[in-house]
């Protein structure tokens, strides 16, 4: 990352980052205040063309898992060139300080929602960079929203691009946790009782779109937790997200998300009880389980569930 910025450009003075440090994470890792209400998305009316597919895919897959309804998706560049606009405008300023949150019924929040349109060359990494560096140089929104934003793009998609090629065509198959249950029928819209899992379902089934929190650390984390194939995992990632081109998903999911690659990827598995999650979100506020409860029918499971991960895996 580090010479990604100096190779770029991008937030530099020099040899120097701008603000006198590269990362700006310990900023950007707040709750979503109570009374602060995320703005309206850019949404578009589906075109003829996109009209057309929308009725195939209605008559062809009439069982399928996700919604076809409302769709409102960009198919342009120029679309997309305006949904970017719109992020940087409306929802860069507060994306640094709430990108860890989640809140209930809110399916985006402040994320930028362009990942869709960057993977499949709507817009180019570049000038979604240099975009969100100009709103900052205007003042216009902070060093670590932006630092943070470009970090996603500058850093962490090119290190996983890197390391998907670096790692070879049987990463996929990658299984250092030996895990084999099959996956939980939730992920299928199964009904279940914790909230932040029946949260993330849903806004993946409606918008076929996730933020990276309700990926890693709530879908991705009870798979892991609950020892999901993660081969089964890596194909629902790939099937349910309009933006998972393997290339980008895989890593991300084998790697991060599942601890398949023992550690190539990270350095740690990322496994959370409920106290992450209460801390994070409004989920438990609303949720049949108690987050606070540590035994009996009312405690939240994701607690037990982490003891008995690290218990399994202890030796590992």
């Amino acid at each position: 990352y580090r010479d990604m910025r100096r190779l770029s450009g991008l937030l530099m003075e020099g040899d120097d980052p701008v603000g006198g440090q590269w990362n700006f994470d310990h900023d950007n890792r707040k709750a979503l205040p109570k009374n602060l209400t995320p703005p309206n998305r850019r949404r578009f009316d589906p075109d003829p063309v996109t009209r057309e597919v929308i009725d195939m895919v209605a008559g062809r897959f009439p069982d399928h898992f996700g919604d076809l309804e409302p769709f409102g998706w960009a198919v342009t560049r120029t679309d997309a060139l305006a949904a970017l606009d719109h992020f940087i405008s409306v929802c860069l300023p507060s994306f640094g300080d709430y990108q860890d949150a989640m809140k209930q019924g809110d399916a985006f929040l402040y994320h930028s929602v362009i990942s869709p349109y960057l993977n499949i060359g709507l817009l180019t990494p570049r000038e979604i960079c240099e975009r969100a560096q100009e709103a900052w140089s205007r003042g216009e929104a902070p060093l670590n929203a932006v630092e943070g934003f470009i970090r996603q793009i500058l850093g962490w998609r090119e290190y996983v691009r890197g390391l998907y090629w670096f790692a070879g065509p049987d990463y996929t198959a990658r299984n250092h946790l030996a895990a084999t249950r099959p996956l939980p029928a939730l992920f299928w819209g199964a009904p279940t009782d914790l909230k932040c899992l029946s949260q993330a379902v849903d806004a993946t089934r409606r918008n076929a779109m996730a933020h990276h929190i309700q990926r890693l650390m709530i879908l991705g984390n009870f798979a892991m937790l609950v020892g999901t194939d993660p081969g089964e995992v890596h194909h629902w990632y790939l099937a349910v997200y309009a933006d998972a081109l393997e290339w980008v998903e895989a890593p991300n999911v084998i790697g991060m998300s599942q601890f398949a690659d023992g550690g190539l990827m990270a350095t740690k598995p990322y496994a959370a009880g409920g106290a992450y999650v209460n801390r994070m979100s409004d989920h438990c506020k609303s949720c049949k389980y108690d987050v606070k409860q540590r035994t009996g029918p009312k405690a939240c499971p994701l607690d037990s569930l982490y003891w008995d991960f690290l218990a399994r895996h202890e030796e590992a």
